[in-house]
């Protein structure tokens, strides 16, 4: 068969020339042409990562991995493999972003401290002073408030404020704005993502849980110690010189108000009642003498000069006595009833010896501490109070008491709060007044006091079990792009079942409960493999 012939006009060649000369040119541009840049502007452009210093005098790729990173294998989680986006690195080894002529490089630095942003500033490839723009970063991290960073102008970059905390794991908006245009850019960080299996996340007996809202009653935990109730406790002082001729009490004995402890044979006190039975034998004398001048001066046989003079010394007389039975009173000793210099130390109320230093024999000063009696149907639990917590303990609040040696609690009312704070402690003393009759509560003994404050709705809580703690910082391990990462907070009430956090986490993020100690242990894992 033939087939029909199409005659070739000229013209027709000719085009079909053109093409290919430029097909041809073409290619070779294509071949000539460099990786691109990874371009952001307006909100457009995003990046795996900004490149990461580790303080080694150059840096390179980031070792942050987006969502779906290669594994060791090179497939991705869902197993399908993958290539990374490639980054564009600047002169100094960070993350370079272009927009039309204007770029910028993104460089976090740990090299010198705590880690933070560096930035250079480019028109066309060129470098610009660190005051060619203004800059602003946004960080939201999983499951907490978006940050605000600010920037500060150096001799050839701007540096962050404040420094980026870790983990690094955000996902960041670097805003900048020149005289002529503003610029957006995009990248994220996913330092530190724990990877687990729903297989490996049943084994390691790791539940998930939802941070909200609860009703706490805090409990505030305080240390105190148990001793004598001062206003019941006494220290036994003879008050005169003397030697000891008796000794009645014996250390933890209990005894009586008004019961003999000892006897003092002292010289003063046989001075002072012989004074006083001179005195008191000179009072008799005066007042018949006052009698007798009286009644002659009634009978006109006196002068009234001799009854006054009679008065005045039965004054005196009366006054001497009185004085020496009050000497003898403050000493607590009364008149002699079988020797003069017996002197008798009795107990001022019910209590029980439980300091005793004197001997059969002994000399003692008047000022000697001879015995020590406490009332211990009673005791005083002593408080540390830290500064901070003195708002929530106030007078008439209830408190438990838990003994730390044994099983044994108790309840009571704060009865004082010190106002003073201690110089070294820096804590204030409050005082709980305690009921003791079966003399459990022994002076000396360490217990724990529970102060329960008022009930409250709080926004944001977590499980108690859920808090861990990394490099003296307390964390939360929240669910992220299916693996955990350690989330920093600040905590505040308990009640021991659920914890208030105040700062790092909001309402329905998802965090690791029970088992939150797996997650921990994988992170030692991971440092002692990563060094910074």
């Amino acid at each position: 068969m033939t087939r029909p012939r199409f005659p070739l006009r000229k013209s027709h060649s000719l085009a079909i020339a053109i093409l290919l000369v430029l097909g041809i040119a073409g290619a070779v541009a294509i071949l000539n042409t460099a990786p691109a840049r990874p371009a952001a502007g307006h909100g457009h452009g995003h990046a795996e990562g900004a490149g990461h210093d580790h303080g080694e005098g150059q840096a390179g790729e980031g070792h942050a991995h987006a969502e779906g990173e290669h594994d060791d294998h090179g497939q991705s989680e869902d197993g399908d493999a993958h290539d990374s986006a490639a980054e564009a690195l600047g002169p100094h080894g960070g993350q370079l972003f272009t927009e039309g002529g204007f770029g910028l490089e993104a460089l976090l630095s740990e090299g010198d401290g705590p880690p933070r942003l560096k930035v250079w500033l480019y028109r066309d490839g060129r470098p610009l002073p660190a005051t060619a723009a203004r800059l602003g970063l946004t960080l939201q991290r999983p499951g907490a408030a978006a940050e605000e960073i600010a920037f500060e102008a150096r001799q050839d970059h701007l540096l962050s404020v404040q420094p980026i905390a870790e983990p690094h794991v955000f996902e960041a908006t670097l805003a900048a704005r020149t005289d002529s245009e503003p610029y957006l850019f995009t990248f994220s960080r996913q330092e530190g993502l724990i990877r687990l299996t729903g297989a490996q996340l049943k084994a390691a007996g790791i539940t998930l849980a939802t941070s909200g809202p609860a009703r706490i009653q805090s409990s505030l935990q305080l240390p105190g110690e148990i001793r004598f109730n001062e206003d019941r406790t006494a220290h036994v002082v003879p008050r005169v010189p003397g030697v000891v001729e008796q000794v009645s009490a014996d250390l933890g004995q209990r005894v009586r108000k008004g019961q003999v402890l000892a006897v003092l044979s002292s010289p003063l006190l046989a001075e002072l009642r012989s004074e006083l039975q001179a005195a008191q034998k000179r009072l008799v004398l005066a007042r018949k003498n006052h009698e007798r001048e009286q009644a002659l001066y009634e009978e006109k046989i006196s002068p009234q000069q001799d009854v006054l003079q009679a008065q005045q010394a039965l004054h005196e007389a009366e006054i001497a006595v009185a004085g020496l039975q009050q000497k003898l009173q403050a000493l607590g000793a009364g008149p002699a009833a079988s020797a003069l210099n017996r002197f008798e130390l009795r107990a001022p109320f019910d209590a029980v010896v439980v300091e005793k230093h004197l001997a059969l024999g002994e000399a003692v000063k008047e000022d000697s501490q001879v015995f020590t009696l406490s009332d211990l149907s009673t005791v005083w639990a002593t408080i540390d109070v830290p500064a901070g917590e003195l708002p929530q303990v106030r007078v008439g609040a209830r408190v438990s008491i838990r003994a730390s040696a044994f099983a044994e609690t108790a309840t009571g009312t704060v009865a004082h709060v010190g106002a003073l704070i201690g110089e070294r402690t820096r804590t204030a003393q409050a005082r709980v007044a305690l009921s003791n009759p079966q003399g459990a509560w022994r002076p000396g003994l360490f217990v724990t006091v529970g102060l329960v404050a008022a009930e409250a709705e709080l926004p944001v809580t977590v499980a108690t079990e859920a808090l861990q703690t990394l490099d003296e910082q307390q964390v939360v391990f929240v669910r992220h792009a299916g693996g955990f990462l350690p989330q920093p907070v600040k905590t505040g009430r308990s009640d021991g079942r659920r914890v208030e956090i105040l700062q790092g986490l909001q309402a329905g993020a998802a965090y690791a409960a029970a088992g939150s100690f797996v997650l921990k242990s994988e992170v030692g894992k991971a440092t002692a493999e990563h060094v910074h």
